[in-house]
């Protein structure tokens, strides 16, 4: 794979060659040029190795909604930047990986609007569904976040049938598990993010995983140069809702990589090719994290003006 391409459907992932990651703290490191135009985000290293940290457990969200989409191809017909999604889950103990664990992810689309649930989604262009009809563009100053930090809806029943970039794949031999969807759009209140279970000790029915325990509910989060990349890009040039810096946002911990935060790899100026990001996940698989009792990230309640 040359630096300009995407791997194709079905092409090998390539393996990590270092048996163990470095965890760095601290905040985000911008994004910087690098031989071949190619940007990278995401953690710096602090120049020694050691076993990875728990990542940090979040909240569920509103929108979960049970694994019952078995597959790594989750974009369906959404548009949107190319987004492929390479997680690694180990257990943070023993470094070890985890396979045949169930990876859940859901986020929402280029305009911010949630599968299932897009009546009650908070994103979307103007007289869209969810539409908060903001003045602002997205590559304006970002606004505060709304009194709360996002509101403590808890979760909800969905509200129609869809079920686009939503999907749960298992964990193979090395603890890799990958992922096709798009770069996530923002709604009001949230930084650009997509939503992570980790479930262990279930199984693969035709109904979907079933069974077992999750000892993981979590976020990945997008650095800050990415996003303004993105939104330069239709469909996302298109929307007028408020958007909410990480540093804004309350739930991204600012622990970086343990915190979530993606290592994104993708042609400087040319994002619209495609995003590879990666992440390592450190779990306790003995450990049960629904992520229903922490703080709510849903967005907030649409203004009366909200069409």
């Amino acid at each position: 794979m040359t630096e300009n391409e995407l791997p194709q459907e079905g092409a090998a992932v390539p393996e990590f060659t270092r048996r163990k990651v470095v965890v760095a703290g601290g905040a985000a490191v911008a994004a910087v040029a690098v031989g071949g135009g190619v940007a990278f985000a995401g953690q710096g290293e602090r120049g020694a190795e050691e076993c990875y940290r728990l990542t940090a457990e979040t909240t569920e969200g509103p929108y979960y909604i049970d694994a019952d989409r078995i597959r790594r191809d989750v974009t369906e017909d959404k548009d949107g930047i190319p987004l492929i999604l390479r997680v690694k889950v180990i257990d943070s103990e023993s470094c070890r990986p985890l396979k045949h664990a169930a990876v859940d992810i859901w986020h929402c689309d280029a305009l911010g609007i949630y599968s299932g649930y897009e009546d009650a989604s908070q994103g979307g262009p103007p007289g869209g569904p969810g539409g908060p009809g903001g003045s602002e563009p997205p590559t304006a100053p970002p606004t505060e976040p709304p009194p709360g930090g996002g509101g403590g809806l808890g979760k909800t029943e969905p509200t129609d049938d869809h079920r686009y970039l939503r999907g749960t794949w298992l964990t193979d031999r090395h603890g890799f598990v990958e992922f096709r969807t798009v770069f996530p759009g923002w709604y009001r209140g949230r930084a650009v993010h997509i939503h992570t279970k980790v479930h262990v000790g279930g199984k693969l029915t035709e109904s979907g995983y079933e069974g077992g325990h999750t000892c993981h509910t979590g976020q990945f989060f997008f650095d800050e140069a990415a996003v303004l990349a993105s939104a330069e890009v239709a469909p996302y040039s298109t929307s007028t809702t408020e958007r909410t810096t990480l540093t804004e946002d309350t739930i991204y911990d600012r622990s970086g990589v343990s915190g979530g935060l993606l290592r994104l790899r993708y042609k400087r100026g040319h994002i619209a090719r495609g995003v590879v990001a990666s992440i390592t996940v450190g779990v306790d698989p003995d450990e049960t994290h629904e992520g229903q009792d922490d703080p709510g990230t849903a967005p907030p309640a649409p203004s009366p003006s909200a069409s």
